[in-house]
């Protein structure tokens, strides 16, 4: 039989089949991954065979992942040198930031997109909470969505309260696997329960199957927001390390500077120091926004450091 994973305890994988019949599966076995390791073998939107056991009550066993056409992954907050997927297979990413309460740093915001650009997944950014802004943080908003909009990473402004973008939202969620993901604190759950409103009817079934006896931890969940549509809610990420970067690559994530690259004067130019560096020269004049240049700064000064 074959499915998908909507859900993971750890040790136990909730598995849906293309009926929509839920399966309590385990893991056959070791699964690894070439040249990565991570924490967990399986994740959410992963594509698996399995079989179920008569004996064990509908409860099955994994036996065989496909091979995955894209993830987003960051470090594992519980071994340092593995890192953890977060999710798999998906069409896009929807990354909730907010101005206030609390605020998402410019750093946290691209090292998302970093890691979405190099497996190739677009990104939105949902601009949530805009009923706490007052005008001089609506107008800040205004220039910050402008400046992604420049580098191709369009953003809506949302309010979970209010409704505002909700349906914009919604629009952009058809037919499609989308990840919702950002700090804890940005209003996900919120936001996600605007767009699902019978959400408690859509996870009971899931969590029958994934809570029996089975300690839990806080992983992510695909959610069916209608036939077709699935959003895969993901706990808050407290920091995003960049994983799997080959040295001299990063660059390559920033599509301002990627334009850039064959431009410079030396050709393994890390766009720090170095004399004709066409990046810095676009910073200098405004081609690049300074704060994207501070991100790949600090980021790249991070994974120096960590060699």
């Amino acid at each position: 039989m074959t499915g998908i994973i909507v859900k993971s305890t750890g040790s136990w994988y909730v598995v849906r089949e293309a009926s929509g019949q839920l399966h309590r599966c385990r893991l056959r076995g070791k699964f690894k991954h070439k040249g990565l390791k991570v924490s967990n073998p399986l994740a959410v939107g992963d594509q698996v065979d399995f079989t179920v056991e008569e004996q064990t009550e509908g409860a099955g066993v994994i036996h065989h992942i496909e091979p995955r056409r894209n993830y987003i992954i960051r470090r594992s907050v519980h071994k340092t040198e593995h890192a953890h997927i977060v999710a798999a297979n998906l069409d896009q990413g929807l990354l909730v930031v907010t101005l206030a309460s609390p605020a998402t740093s410019f750093g946290f915001i691209d090292r998302f997109l970093v890691t979405a650009e190099a497996y190739r997944i677009p990104v939105t950014l949902l601009f949530n909470k805009t009923d706490l802004y007052d005008e001089d943080l609506a107008d800040y908003q205004d220039q910050i969505l402008k400046m992604y909009a420049r580098v191709g990473y369009p953003g809506l402004r949302c309010s979970a309260h209010t409704g505002e973008g909700v349906a914009d939202i919604d629009a952009l969620l058809d037919g499609k696997v989308s990840l919702l993901s950002g700090h804890s604190g940005v209003g996900k759950s919120t936001l996600i329960n605007a767009l699902v409103p019978d959400l408690d009817l859509k996870t009971a079934e899931i969590s029958e199957y994934s809570d029996k006896g089975v300690h839990t931890t806080t992983f992510a969940e695909m959610l069916e927001v209608r036939p077709g549509t699935y959003l895969i809610d993901t706990p808050g990420i407290k920091e995003l390390g960049l994983v799997d970067m080959k040295p001299g690559e990063l660059a390559h994530y920033f599509p301002e500077m990627r334009a850039l690259l064959n431009q410079c004067r030396y050709h393994n130019c890390q766009h720090l120091h170095e004399p004709g560096c066409a990046v810095r020269e676009a910073v200098d004049k405004g081609r690049i926004a300074l704060p994207r240049y501070d991100s790949y700064v600090s980021m790249q000064q991070a994974e120096d450091n960590r060699k």
